[in-house]
């Protein structure tokens, strides 16, 4: 779990700092970005290799993510670029589609989520349940892991959730038993645990990223295996960068970019909020971030690159760096830039099992097992949503958990608010008062019902419903029916209802 820090600079909206000029904030701005390259870099190289395509298009996103939504309104201190959590669906989609139709579908989701900032619509984001965001989360995270851990040890990526689940098995024997799974798992292994470890380091060395330093360490050491270690292939910009081919859109390619504009901008707006939390500067202006997104999607989309949401690993670090203005994040595009175009050829010495183990780690970050834990103990129902969002993530795809785990926080609300009392108590011999307090809605009118057919068609009735704040009209109606079969019965029903 990502740590939240405060940060006390103050900066206005223009994006320059209340104290000092830009010369003080320039180096400040200068360190930080340089600080959240590091990060970006192995991540952007590891989120395209993971999807399926070439590992320059991941940096590209990057450097769209920091040159272009960098310079737009919206957030001061949030970092763009591609992220783990559209891994499985870039993957899924690719293997569906071809990586042809990718450019169509990531400018579709651009213009989708500019039609949306352009329509306000970007502050509903922030109405949806953290249970469901968690669980989106942690359903990533394991689709996630569950697919590394097989290059991590040295294996091809079988398709399917069950091919995997089922191979793990075989997975493990041959990654203990044979020469080439040995050497993947040691140096993946090596991975994570500097990675892990660096956070306790001095504090004057953790200016560097622990997982670049993973990285580096791991791939230094991977150097003496020789060519046997399966490392990633790097082709050129100009082969890799592409217009989107229009002769492939259909319904699948439609709906596949209204998934993409829909999770990026839900990813993108919960990284606001939780960023809004780290810093005592501007506040994330929702709508304006979601037309940034838009805009930077529809660039990546005419590049035939990857989709971009804003990242919150890479944004902690912008802010725990020490930025003032957006003039970091433009800057680690900037730096992003440069790499790619004077030293493609480094990226060729990675190892992908060591990739890999980078996609790992973020995996069990995401799964956020502290935060299912609290919530269990705040709210068993909660957590229930939580775990049939992940589990249905895992078994069939992201669209199709989210979406039942959505329906499924909409019903637990209804519940929770159809809080309705009814009080039924003898006045004499012949009278019945019956008192209803609450939300009387549909999803109380059982409970409703059995209270009133269970009184006995001898006795006056008074029908109390000052006390309720809301009566839907399935109730009005299921009391309106019974009060007149008890008339019909020659019997007196009085309904009081509230004062206008």
């Amino acid at each position: 779990m990502i740590t939240l820090t405060q940060h006390s600079q103050h900066q206005d909206d223009s994006g320059r700092a209340d104290r000092g000029g830009w010369r003080h904030t320039l180096g400040k701005d200068v360190g930080a970005s340089l600080v959240v390259f590091l990060v970006a870099l192995p991540l952007c190289v590891g989120v395209a290799v993971a999807s399926g395509v070439p590992a320059e298009l991941g940096i590209i996103t990057g450097v769209v993510g920091g040159l272009v939504v960098g310079l737009l309104p919206g957030s001061t201190m949030q970092v763009s670029g591609p992220a783990a959590g559209l891994t499985v669906l870039v993957a899924d989609t690719v293997a569906d589609h071809g990586i042809g139709a990718l450019g169509v579908i990531v400018l579709g989701a651009g213009l989708i989520q500019l039609l949306l900032g352009v329509l306000r619509c970007g502050t509903w984001f922030r109405a949806i349940s953290p249970a469901v965001v968690q669980g989106m989360l942690a359903g990533i995270g394991l689709v996630l892991i569950l697919g590394q851990l097989y290059p991590l040890m040295g294996a091809a990526q079988p398709i399917g959730t069950w091919a995997k689940v089922t191979g793990l098995p075989d997975l493990v024997i041959g990654a203990f038993t044979t020469t080439p799974g040995l050497v993947a798992l040691a140096v993946g292994s090596v991975t994570i645990v500097v990675t892990v470890l660096w956070q306790y380091a001095p504090a004057r060395l953790r200016v560097v990223p622990g997982v670049l330093v993973g990285v580096v360490v791991a791939t230094t050491l991977s150097l003496a295996e020789g060519p046997g270690l399966r490392r990633i292939e790097v082709g050129t910009l100009h082969d890799d960068l592409h217009l989107p081919d229009f002769s492939l859109v259909n319904t699948g390619v439609l709906g596949a970019a209204l998934v993409f504009a829909l999770v990026s901008s839900a990813e993108s707006l919960f990284s606001a909020a939780a960023v809004d939390r780290m810093h005592n500067g501007p506040r994330t202006r929702y709508n304006a971030e979601l037309i940034a997104q838009g805009a930077g999607n529809t660039i990546c989309g005419l590049l035939g690159a990857l989709p971009m949401t804003a990242v919150i690993v890479r944004s902690a670090a912008n802010v725990q760096a020490g930025a003032r203005t957006r003039a970091a994040r433009v800057l680690h595009g900037v730096w992003l830039l440069l790499f790619v175009v004077l030293l493609p050829g480094v990226l060729a010495l990675i190892p992908s099992a060591v990739l890999a183990a980078v996609l790992v780690h973020s995996g069990w970050k995401l799964l956020g097992l502290k935060g299912v834990a609290s919530l269990h103990r705040r709210d068993r129902a909660e957590a229930a949503i939580l775990v049939l969002t992940a589990g249905l993530i895992v078994g069939t795809d992201l669209l199709t958990g989210t979406v039942v785990g959505l329906l499924a926080a909409v019903i637990k609300t209804a519940w929770d608010v159809s809080h309705l009392s009814v009080t039924v108590t003898p006045r004499g011999n012949d009278d019945e008062v019956v008192v209803l307090r609450g939300n009387a809605t549909f999803l109380r009118l059982p409970r409703l019902l059995h209270v009133l057919e269970g009184l006995p068609l001898t006795k006056h009735v008074l029908l109390d419903l000052r006390g309720l704040r809301h009566l839907d009209q399935a109730c009005e109606q299921a009391i309106d029916t019974w009060a007149e079969r008890h008339r019909q019965a020659g019997l007196e029903v009085d309904v009081v209802h509230s004062s206008p």
